[in-house]
């Protein structure tokens, strides 16, 4: 899709990784603000998530529900993970949202995430990186018809 739309990238394969910690080790030698991408349901489950955040920042749940006028939060199962995004645990970032049709998750990035000149996400995938730049995101979130919500995390 990126290629497709002219939105330019870098890509650096490695071995698969599963946490931050396995990502930091493989790490793949290209630009971009390293990121933690998780993906969380409200109480219910009726409300769906994809939080973007630096790598090395610890989530607060309970102050992130408060600041999305969500009830409490909790990680997605990796099977409504597969349903809404596509993809397995290990894989989850902003590419996902490519296999979010009904645009069901909400997006959410830190605000120091969204203001990096460039950023790195796994492409569908955990045994490579890419770098995209804040512009190339924009069309990439554009063409998926998702709109971030950016707060300071």
């Amino acid at each position: 899709m990126l290629d497709r739309n002219q939105l330019p990238y870098d890509i650096a394969e490695h071995e698969p990784v599963f946490t931050i910690a396995d990502a930091l080790a493989a790490a793949p030698d290209i630009d971009g603000f390293k990121t933690k991408n998780v993906f969380l349901r409200d109480a219910k489950g009726t409300r769906h998530f994809l939080v973007i955040v630096p790598h090395d920042m610890r989530l607060d749940l309970q102050a992130l529900a408060r600041t999305l006028e969500s009830t409490k939060l909790s990680m997605g199962s990796a099977e409504r993970l597969q349903r809404y995004l596509g993809v397995t645990p290990g894989a989850v970032s902003v590419f996902a949202l490519l296999n979010d049709k009904g645009r069901a998750v909400e997006l959410v990035f830190d605000q120091r995430v969204w203001d990096a000149q460039k950023l790195q996400a796994h492409p569908l995938r955990n045994t490579a990186t890419v770098a995209i730049d804040r512009q190339a995101l924009a069309g990439f979130l554009a063409l998926t018809g998702h709109v971030p919500k950016v707060i300071q995390i």
